[in-house]
């Protein structure tokens, strides 16, 4: 999934950056749970999330014709093996 945070102190963002986009991986029973679970650890973690889309399953993906690479897979089945949300990458927007 990619959650678009807003700023908020102690983010740990780039001091100009005005938010930023994290493409995330999380384990849940269903897309849902994922996205509560992810939104309650960022801000735990002192982000301030504004937006999430998420992209499904690796099944539901592949039904729609989409290509998993092997590194992403690797995230999808770590994701699920920990019970975690990992933040893979983080885009820093700007204005």
């Amino acid at each position: 999934m990619v959650v678009e945070v807003g700023r908020k102190a102690g983010d740990g963002l780039p001091k100009k950056a005005t938010g930023a986009a994290l493409m995330c991986y999380a384990s849940g029973v269903d897309e849902a749970e994922a996205v509560r679970e992810t939104v309650a650890i960022l801000k735990q973690a002192d982000m301030a999330p504004l937006d999430v889309t998420g992209y499904g399953t690796a099944q539901e993906r592949r039904d729609q014709g989409h290509e998993i690479g092997a590194d992403e897979q690797e995230l999808m089945d770590r994701a699920l093996a920990e019970n975690a949300v990992i933040v893979a990458q983080v885009t820093p927007y700007y204005d």
